[in-house]
């Protein structure tokens, strides 16, 4: 019963599922957090035309909802930079070796016999042979 669970945590969907999962809640929070608390600050010190909205550039200068926000962007390109990164090294990267190490161990099959194994077993066999033949 607990063999049929494991293989069925170890399978690839399973833990793409759990992947997509963390990706999508908790952890993006806390990068989330990250990035508007300190990299956002800092793409906005680099300003634009208007330093208070942060770097970006206003298209029409009398309307405040022209404002192309590249900041925002940035920030959000390197918010998902970090999940990824994370997640691929802490997640992903270490399920991989555990399935090749898995993968690997079907594959040799089973143990073959040891050379010693082999001589004491022909020489049981040819004691065999010798009290059958007197």
């Amino acid at each position: 019963m607990f063999k049929g669970f494991k293989d069925f945590l170890m399978r690839g969907n399973v833990v793409d599922l759990a992947v997509a999962v963390i990706i999508g809640a908790a952890f993006t929070t806390i990068v989330t957090a990250f990035t508007n608390g300190l990299i956002k600050p800092l793409l906005s010190a680099i300003g634009g035309s208007d330093a208070a909205q942060g770097l970006g550039v206003r298209i029409l200068s009398e309307n405040p909802a022209t404002f192309l926000d590249f900041g925002s962007v940035i920030n959000a390109a390197i918010n998902f930079l970090i999940v990824a990164a994370v997640i691929y090294f802490v997640i992903v990267l270490p399920v991989k070796t555990i399935q090749e190490r898995r993968k690997r161990g079907e594959e040799a099959g089973p143990a073959q016999p040891t050379d010693v194994e082999l001589l004491i077993e022909i020489r049981d066999l040819l004691r065999q042979q010798n009290h059958a033949g007197k």
